[in-house]
């Protein structure tokens, strides 16, 4: 026994630094699609504090009694394209889902490096996680994004994060109001002489990424007015608080904002619970990209995602699926190698809000990245070239892949563009157009 101990010790100890090593957010399979690779600008990365004057403290609001305010502190991840040369940096301190559990991440991102000197400022990006989450669940996509020119800012919701989850009334009502106020200060900071970000944003062309809750807070933004049953629940948003999202009011009207160019919404939770109608989705305007697991078990799937993407007739819309993916599919990150072991205030193990039973978690992010690539180029950058990445056969299974051996295509080719040969496979991605 004396023996094997130190064997087992010392075993412990090379997975622990082999832990260390292992929380990537910048991972690229080699079978990854095309564009998930990154992009050549490095990456710089700094943290902002926003505070949202005069804002409904929902945590403690009263019935029959005036609703309360408060500053709302929002603390914002911003990545942008640098100058530096240096690539390689760390995400300190970060919480995983227990709330209680702080991890270091890695990534390309270097904290603090000076900004490139754009000839034009970049469109700008910015992210919504879900409840719970933080600012650091999407990194993957927002590193990828701005090493290909965007400045990206990943949003802290606060009463929504691991580590402050508080009443789910104050996710309701905040999650649009956070993304369109970060889209006023984004703007402001750009044209603003004394910040980092002055002459890089170009706030004018403005892409919004959401996972479930804040996928559900972009389709209000995207125009989707909640029905009047939803802001009536007696678990939702207190004191009729959520009627300003309502389908039709002059409140949800005055957040619709045209510097929203296009949306990615990743399982959006809400349409299974009422929160829209055909009425409401028909308010969505802005162009979106929807992403979904076949057997989300909590937004939907039929009744869920893919029903806000048919009903929502007056854009131009898709809707990518992973087959068999649950409710994780496309947005977290890998999991943190800490939330593997069980804790004590879940009755789960971390790792299941990061992870999927059938899909691998880095296999779904670079399949995400590719096609946000191709979205939001065309949309945010006028790039038309990218449309042929998106201009595809519907079901992946059914593409032939036809190729003369210098790489020609055969006029049987009809495989995904972008995917090597045996690796579009388990995905689906429909496309509906605005109706006449």
């Amino acid at each position: 026994m004396k023996k094997i101990v130190p064997m087992l010790m010392m075993g412990v100890l090379m997975v622990g630094t082999a832990w260390a090593a292992d929380n990537r957010v910048d991972g690229l399979r080699p079978d990854a699609p095309e564009l998930a690779a990154p992009g050549a600008s490095a990456i710089g990365v700094r943290t902002i504090q926003l505070l949202h004057k005069d804002q409904v403290d929902i945590l403690k609001v009263e019935a029959d009694k005036p609703l309360p305010k408060y500053d709302r502190p929002l603390t914002v991840e911003v990545w942008y394209p640098s100058d530096g040369a240096k690539r390689g940096g760390q995400y300190k301190n970060v919480f995983i889902r227990d709330g209680k559990t702080q991890v270091t991440l890695y990534g390309q991102a270097v904290r603090d490096a000076a900004p490139a000197k754009a000839e034009t400022p970049y469109p700008l990006v910015i992210i919504s996680h879900g409840y719970p989450g933080n600012r650091f669940l999407l990194s993957h996509l927002a590193e990828n994004l701005a090493s290909k020119g965007y400045v990206v800012a990943s949003i802290d919701h606060t009463d929504s994060m691991y580590h402050d989850k508080a009443a789910f009334g104050s996710t309701l009502v905040n999650r649009p109001l956070d993304q369109k106020f970060v889209l006023d200060e984004m703007d402001r900071l750009g044209k603003d002489p004394g910040s980092f970000l002055n002459g890089l944003v170009n706030a004018n062309d403005t892409g919004l990424i959401g996972y479930s809750m804040g996928a559900y807070g972009s389709v209000i933004t995207a125009g989707g007015g909640v029905t009047q049953a939803a802001t009536e629940l007696a678990w939702g948003a207190p004191a009729g608080t959520l009627k300003r999202m309502m389908a039709g009011s002059p409140e949800h009207e005055a957040l619709m904002d045209d510097r929203f160019k296009a949306i990615v919404s990743i399982a959006p939770w809400g349409m299974t619970y009422g929160f829209w109608d055909a009425a409401g989705l028909a308010g969505v305007k802005v162009p979106m990209f929807f992403i979904a697991g076949s057997v989300d078990d909590v937004s939907g799937y039929e009744k869920g995602t893919k029903a806000i993407f048919e009903n929502a007739v007056n854009t131009d819309r898709y809707l990518l699926t992973f087959e068999n993916a649950n409710h994780n599919a496309a947005a977290p990150i890998p999991a943190p190698v800490e939330s593997w072991k069980p804790v004590d205030n879940l009755d789960f193990v971390p790792f299941e809000h990061y992870a999927d039973a059938v899909w691998d978690t880095l296999r779904m992010n670079n399949i995400t990245q590719h096609f946000v690539t191709a979205y939001f180029a065309v949309h945010l950058k006028g790039d038309d070239s990218m449309q042929s990445y998106l201009d595809i056969i519907p079901v992946a299974n059914e593409g032939v892949f036809a190729v003369e051996k210098d790489g020609t295509p055969k006029a049987e080719h009809s495989y995904w563009k972008g995917f090597p040969k045996r690796t579009a496979k388990g995905l689906k991605l429909e496309h509906m157009t605005k109706a006449n």
